[in-house]
């Protein structure tokens, strides 16, 4: 492996993304031989300005305070942040530029622990503001003179506080096979960080249901609707559920941003959906559904890095076409060898949505045998 090891990103070396790349295509190349996967299909990252979230913890030394980051393991020796070029060039560029106005506002930089950044391919940002004290009228005033100076929405929190200064969320924009999607995308939710990334997983998903309009879709583990939306117009309809309140208001949110009529969210988790389909526990959202109406062609599943439990994993299995979204390779080779005894692999994908790092994320798509 030619992993480069580093805990900060000020000294990213762009040139290496193809041979570290071609690491990630080897290891699972290697990792699922035993499967007998068809060719693999590559999604490579762009090297630069990719990531569409960033995390700082802010620390203060004099009279200033600066974006830092930390060597694993340690907490008292911060490493400063001047550049970080796999951020969205708005985030690169608001960066120094946020920081330089803080460090002149006392009542901005007084307490400041950390600063996260969302931004969208869209341009749309949100900074959130995080301190160890609480905030009040001045601080408010200034916050909205630096909403303004940099047209972006601010969120302030401290302990059991949080102050919206407009808006908890930026709205994304995607383009997938001459789709345009909208997304709304909460503070605090979880959204796809690689937006170039995600418009490549979305439009292969796509290309994977190619010819099920007379089917429909279930999907599992759906947050804020992002393959739900994406898919909606290939299936009759879609059934999509998730354990997240927060993304089940958003998911709804982006069907009527998008005009979408066949698609219902429900607020539960994959283990209650489980129980619910094998009638061991009935869930009244669900029974809401009118799922003894469904002709599930396809089920989608994007599970966290834990993957799927055994009930789970052999429950999709029923269905006659699969596709698993995994941001854990470990834990999809241990799904496949349940999965693979009634299906086979018809695509497997690579979509590097972590470029520098070791993490991989795959889709597969599997057909009953």
């Amino acid at each position: 492996m030619m992993w480069q090891v580093f805990s900060f990103m000020d000294n990213v070396q762009t040139d290496q993304y193809e041979a570290l790349l071609a690491d990630k295509t080897q290891q699972i190349q290697q990792q699922f031989s035993s499967f007998n996967i068809p060719e693999l299909q590559v999604f490579a990252s762009e090297p630069q300005h990719f990531r569409l979230r960033a995390e700082f913890k802010i620390w203060h030394e004099g009279e200033r305070c600066f974006h830092a980051m930390f060597e694993r393991g340690t907490k008292n020796k911060p490493i400063e942040v001047t550049n970080f070029p796999i951020a969205s060039k708005a985030i690169a560029n608001l960066m120094p530029e946020l920081l330089q106005v803080i460090n002149q506002t006392p009542i901005l930089k007084n307490r400041l622990f950390q600063v996260e950044y969302l931004n969208t391919l869209s341009g749309d940002m949100l900074v959130t503001l995080i301190y160890h004290r609480q905030l009040n009228d001045e601080w408010i005033t200034e916050a909205n003179k630096l909403k303004d100076k940099f047209g972006i929405h601010i969120i302030g929190r401290a302990k059991k506080l949080r102050i919206l200064l407009d808006q908890d969320h930026v709205i994304e924009e995607l383009e997938v096979d001459g789709l345009k999607l909208k997304y709304k995308q909460i503070e605090g939710g979880f959204t796809q960080p690689n937006g170039k990334m995600n418009q490549h997983m979305l439009a292969w998903a796509r290309d994977c249901v190619n010819g099920s309009n007379d089917f429909d879709l279930l999907e599992l583990y759906c947050g804020n609707g992002n393959f739900s939306i994406a898919l909606a117009d290939k299936f009759r309809r879609v059934f999509a559920t998730e354990i997240s309140k927060t993304s089940v208001r958003a998911a709804n949110d982006n069907k009527e941003m998008n005009n979408i009529k066949n698609v219902s969210f429900a607020k539960v988790s994959a283990e209650e959906f489980t129980a619910h389909m094998s009638g061991e526990r009935l869930r009244r959202r669900l029974k809401d559904m009118n799922l003894e109406e469904a002709n599930f062609g396809t089920v989608l599943v994007d599970p966290p890095r834990s993957g799927l439990d055994e009930e789970s994993c052999k429950m999709i299995s029923s269905y006659p076409n699969i596709i698993y979204i995994s941001c854990n390779p470990e834990t999809l080779e241990e799904n496949l060898k349940e999965l693979c005894k009634t299906h086979d692999i018809k695509n497997f994908a690579l979509f590097d949505q972590f470029p520098y790092t070791h993490h991989i994320e795959c889709g597969v798509y599997l057909v009953a045998k």
